[in-house]
Order: structure tokens, then C-alpha cells, then sequence
């Protein structure tokens, strides 16, 4: 052991050296470091570590996979709701369409009902003026009348009161009086 102790720091110095001579030896550094490496792969058994990082492993894969899952389903809905607003907006394009062919259609009967009621308005206007017109053409004709008659009464009357004696005038005045006592009994 001394020996040993007298080669340890020849051999840490000089590790080209070190791993010169029988692997199985506690002087090959190479054989020290292998020891070493399956006394730790031993104890990590023994613990149960890659037991641990294993299920470690195993439950950060199962959340991953959850987590995929649920954006799947996230992504799914989002589908599924994209569509309904899709299918929502063309329903609603399709009713404001209708509602606009509806509007232009009642438009057009609402001007075809206007121009049929601008016609019988006219028609209407047109009767109350030529009935005006008939009107005051027939008291223009009485009124042409009238001033013709009385016209003729002042003439018949000149000419009368020029041609006939006051005795003659009686006479006739005596005579329509009777004509009119006849006509009214």
C-alpha cells in the first residue's frame, strides 16, 4: 500500500502512464474510473432512479399528450364555430338579399300605385276643370242671355213707346192681364 501510495501522485500526473500496465489493476486509472461509473449506474438502480426519470418522463409525455389533445379539441370547436359563423353570415347575406329584392319589388309597386294615382288625380282635375269650364260657359251663355233679353226689352220698349198711343198701350196692358188670369185659372 505504501507503494501505492508512493505511484498515486506519479500516476495523476502523468495520465498517458496511468493507463499503462494490467486493466485490472488498481493502478490503471481506466479500471478505477469503470468501477467507479458502474458502483454509480449500481447505486442510481438501486434508488430506483431510471425508475423515477422513466416515470417522470412518462407523466411530462401523458401532459404533453393531454395538452395536445386539448388544443386538438380547442382547435376542433374553433372549427366548428368558424363554420357556424360562416354558415350565420351567408344566412345573413341571403336575407338581406331577399329583404333588398323585397324592397326593390314593393318600390316598384309603390311607383306603378303612385303613377295610377297621379293618373286618376289628373283624370279627376281634368273633369273639375272641364265641368269649371261648362260652368262658366253656361253662365256666360245666361248671362249673354240675360243681357239680350233686357237689351231687346229696352229696345221693344222704345220702339213700342215710339210706335203706340197711350190708349193702344192700355188696351194691350188689358189683354195680357186677361191672358194672364186665363193662364193662371
Amino acid at each position: 500500500m505504501k507503494k501505492l501510495l508512493t505511484l498515486l501522485p506519479l500516476v495523476a500526473a502523468t495520465p498517458a502512464l496511468a493507463a499503462t500496465g494490467p486493466f485490472f489493476s488498481l493502478h490503471n486509472t481506466n479500471f478505477i474510473v469503470l468501477l467507479a461509473f458502474i458502483l454509480f449506474v449500481l447505486v442510481l438502480i438501486y434508488f430506483k432512479v431510471p425508475g423515477m426519470v422513466g416515470g417522470l418522463l412518462d407523466k411530462r409525455a401523458a401532459g404533453i399528450r393531454a395538452e395536445l389533445d386539448e388544443a386538438r379539441a380547442l382547435r376542433e370547436e374553433a372549427q366548428t364555430i368558424l363554420a357556424s359563423y360562416e354558415r350565420k353570415q351567408k344566412e345573413v347575406a341571403e336575407q338581406a338579399a331577399q329583404i333588398v329584392e323585397h324592397a326593390k319589388t314593393e318600390a316598384a309597386t309603390a311607383a306603378e300605385v303612385a303613377k295610377e294615382d297621379l293618373k286618376a288625380s289628373i283624370v279627376r282635375r281634368l273633369a273639375a276643370a272641364e265641368d269649371q269650364i261648362k260652368s262658366a260657359e253656361a253662365a256666360a251663355i245666361r248671362e249673354v242671355k240675360d243681357k239680350a233679353v233686357t237689351v231687346a226689352i229696352a229696345a221693344a220698349k222704345d220702339i213700342i213707346a215710339k210706335n203706340i198711343s197711350a190708349a193702344e198701350g192700355n188696351k194691350l196692358i188689358d189683354a195680357a192681364i186677361g191672358d194672364v188670369e186665363t193662364k193662371l185659372h
